[in-house]
C-alpha cells in the first residue's frame, strides 16, 4: 500500500485493516477521496484527541478576545480575590 496521505475510497475498501493499523501506529491522518474529491479524514485516536484539545484551546482564545473587546475583564488582583473567595466557601 502506498505511503501517501491521500488515498481513494477504493484503496480504503481494499486495505481497511492495514490502513487502520498504519494510522494508529504512526499517529497520522489520511484523506480519503471519492471521485477525486476529498470526502473524509481518517486519523488515530491520539491525533484526534490532540486535535480536539487544540480546538478547545483556540475556542478559549476566541472567547477571551471577545471578552476583552467587550471590556468584560477584571484585574489580576480582582481575579485572585474572587478565586480565593470561591475556594474559601464551605463544601457541602
Amino acid at each position: 500500500m502506498a505511503r501517501s496521505s491521500v488515498i481513494p475510497v477504493t484503496d480504503l475498501k481494499a486495505h481497511a485493516a492495514e490502513l487502520l493499523r498504519s494510522v494508529a501506529e504512526e499517529e497520522r491522518s489520511v484523506t480519503i477521496t471519492q471521485n477525486g474529491e476529498p470526502r473524509a479524514v481518517l486519523m488515530s485516536v491520539t491525533e484526534h484527541d490532540r486535535w480536539r484539545t487544540a480546538m478547545a484551546l483556540l475556542k478559549l482564545v476566541g472567547q477571551s478576545e471577545a471578552s476583552i473587546a467587550a471590556d468584560r475583564v477584571v484585574s489580576q488582583e480582582e481575579a485572585f480575590r474572587r478565586a480565593e473567595a470561591v475556594l474559601a466557601r464551605p463544601r457541602s
